[in-house]
């Protein structure tokens, strides 16, 4: 246990509110979290603060400190005790970190009484697809590079034509208990066995998996995709993840897209976005022109005086709404472009038709600009 006060550890007084050591903590635990400093004494004051929090965020241990200090803690709580009951992984997911439990066994030296069910890990699949096939949906086969019970012990991890035998280190609790006096403290460790793995059993592992009762597989697997999967789109399959240790579940696969870029249409959610390009005749005098869509080719009805920028919407010409019914839209931006090479006739006509247009250009008020 830790010799400072623990206030002062999380830098709050002794006045703070619940969410004012919440937040504390977290600015703390992002700085020092072993995943993320590997400096030196950066676990150890990750297990300070840890420590602190823990106290401090529980009403009845708090008061227990508040009233007797840290003897009257070490009196009441053995030091797997502190931690129980406080609510670390919902801050350690918020920053973007890994379970707690799992860094209080691996750093602080105390571990669950009997190590309990353990959910599988979940696995990442990614599928790269091409805008028109997102828009219409598909079946993908994918592969699975996942754990799967052993087939030769059934996931026991025993030899076959073996029993398990009882541990006779820990007389098959699964634990090795250790108690020490300092003071007016007394403190109680526990922690799993080392001989049997807390499980409180003996095998003679099968050769194929080790002892572990897993091997890794490939499955191949077939995915129905729907229409209208953006990039960065994840497919849950539930229970196709590794399987859990100890009777835990199994975990999820997650089915990420890659959606390609368009060489022709840019995306916003559901709605497509492209550029048509016009002569100064065919903005001038108005005009018909031919705009690529997912589905084939639409006519674009182009008003006369149409100016470089504008912007026309085809209602339902977008992608699917992966939520809600029907399709986003498809915006054709017009963009007028100045002729160049011009023959000399050419150029002829056109200062014909500039003599008949005012020739003294003039600055465009701030509601005319063109973004």
């Amino acid at each position: 246990m830790s010799e400072r006060d623990y206030y002062e550890i999380l830098g709050v007084s002794t006045r703070a509110s619940k969410e004012e050591i919440k937040n504390a903590y977290r600015r703390l635990a992002f700085q020092y979290h072993p995943d993320r400093n590997k400096s030196s004494g950066a676990e150890e004051k990750f297990k300070e603060i840890s420590e602190a929090y823990a106290v401090l965020s529980d009403d009845e241990k708090r008061a227990q400190y508040d009233a007797y200090g840290r003897a009257g803690i070490g009196q009441k709580y053995a030091y797997e005790d502190i931690f129980r009951g406080v609510d670390f992984d919902d801050i350690f997911r918020d920053l973007g970190f890994g379970p707690f439990g799992d860094l209080f066994e691996r750093f602080f030296g105390v571990g669950r009484a009997t190590p309990g069910p353990t959910r599988g890990r979940d696995i990442v699949v990614d599928v790269n697809l091409t805008l028109e096939q997102a828009m219409s949906g598909m079946r993908s086969e994918i592969s699975l590079h996942r754990l799967e019970p052993c087939d030769r012990c059934n996931g026991s991890g025993s030899k076959a034509g073996t029993k398990p035998r009882v541990c006779q280190k820990c007389r098959g609790t699964g634990q090795i208990r250790r108690e020490r006096s300092m003071g007016f403290a007394h403190f109680v460790q526990i922690t799993p066995c080392g001989d049997c793995g807390g499980t409180g059993k003996i095998i003679d592992p099968c050769p194929n998996c080790t002892g572990s009762g897993s091997i890794r597989n490939v499955r191949r697997i077939s995915v129905d995709i729907p229409p209208g999967v953006d990039d960065g789109t994840n497919l849950r399959l539930p229970g196709q993840g590794d399987i859990g240790s100890r009777g835990g579940p199994p975990g999820d696969a997650y089915v990420h897209m890659r959606v390609a870029p368009h060489p022709i249409f840019r995306r916003a959610d559901s709605d497509l976005y492209c550029q048509i390009p016009l002569t100064v005749s065919q903005a001038a005098i108005g005009t018909e022109v031919k705009v690529p869509t997912l589905d084939g080719v639409e006519t674009l009805k182009i008003p006369v005086g149409t100016q470089t920028g504008s912007s026309f919407t085809l209602r339902g010409k977008g992608m699917p709404r992966l939520r809600g019914r029907g399709r986003g839209n498809l915006v054709v931006k017009v963009v007028v472009r100045t002729p160049t090479n011009l023959t000399d006739q050419q150029k002829r006509l056109l200062q014909d038709l500039g003599r008949t247009l005012d020739r003294e250009p003039k600055p465009l008020g701030r509601d005319e600009w063109i973004e």
